[in-house]
């Protein structure tokens, strides 16, 4: 037997066990309908359950897929998370790479969830890539082919539009409360307002317009606020040693002071560069749960790299 045909036997039957787990769990219709004050959604990552939350306060219980620590573009879910997707009458998708292979599966166990897409009607963006990287000539054609940016999550003017879907579904799950999800929405986007109000005045009349990130997570947030992104890993990849290289050649042309690391990714190719130009490294966390105070955190961070 093949070590291929092995892998797929034991991943039918660890896909087997999991239906057999959720089967199990599974509540009927009259546990939802007499618990209806009490409901229960998944969403794929924490800035997710931030909007939930502040739309749905104490009505709802929130499954979060990726917890903190976790990667989310390498992420698989865990038995255990299944069973708590088992009780979920709705879950959030924001637009991951795991989400492509595990929603259909999600469906296939709880044919009764409802899949909601979080970022419906946000207009994608091609991921940030750099300079140094498409004048390699190591690299052909196809490795330059990076897709879309899946961090829709990073904007301000994104997060109005997750939370409108939000409070669309919820309204729809539970209309009885959709008076209280609407005040609460209203609350949100009165506050995503002032955050941008406020955004809009730390980015302003800055040296420099250019940022350098180990991974490319802030493109949606450049493009909002007229920054560019410089990315150190492009298509998931590391640099190689030329790459890294043009990389600290165009830090240096770019005046780059700080380069900015999310907690989940190795920091030796950004300290590598950041010690070559005498830069300082610095933490950005694109999946912190808190998403309004975060963005603003991030805002402050970028200002006082990009100040003369």
């Amino acid at each position: 037997m093949t070590n291929l045909n092995y892998k797929k036997i034991i991943g039918i039957f660890i896909l087997f066990l999991i239906a057999v787990i959720v089967s199990a769990c599974q509540p009927s219709n009259t546990e939802l309908s007499t618990n209806e004050e009490n409901f229960q959604v998944t969403v794929s990552i924490l800035p997710q359950a931030y909007f939930v939350e502040r739309i749905a306060g104490d009505l709802v219980d929130v499954n979060v897929m990726v917890g903190p620590g976790e990667e989310a573009h390498t992420y698989e879910p865990k038995p255990e998370q299944m069973k708590s997707l088992s009780q979920s009458q709705i879950l959030f998708t924001i637009g991951l790479e795991y989400e492509n292979v595990w929603v259909p599966r999600f469906e296939d166990i709880n044919p009764s969830l409802e899949i909601i897409d979080s970022a419906e009607g946000i207009q994608r963006i091609p991921l940030s890539s750099d300079h140094a990287r498409k004048d390699d000539e190591d690299h052909d054609e196809e490795d330059l082919e990076e897709g879309l940016d899946p961090h829709m999550w990073l904007s301000p003017d994104n997060g109005r539009i997750i939370a409108e879907n939000t409070l669309n579904a919820l309204s729809e799950l539970a209309p009885q409360h959709a008076e209280e999800f609407q005040e609460n929405f209203d609350n949100l986007v009165k506050d995503i307002e002032e955050l941008d109000t406020r955004i809009n005045a730390a980015l302003s009349d800055l040296a420099e317009q250019k940022f350098m990130v180990f991974h490319p997570a802030w493109g949606y947030f450049a493009k909002q606020y007229d920054l560019e992104e410089i990315a150190v890993q492009v298509g998931g990849q590391e640099p190689s040693a030329s790459e890294l290289a043009a990389l600290i050649k165009l830090a240096e042309e770019e005046n780059i002071r700080v380069i900015f690391v999310q907690p989940t990714f190795s920091t030796a190719n950004a300290e590598a560069i950041a010690r070559e130009i005498n830069a300082q490294v610095a933490v950005v966390d694109p999946l912190a749960e808190d998403w309004l105070a975060n963005l603003e955190a991030a805002a402050k961070a970028f200002a006082a790299a990009l100040e003369d």
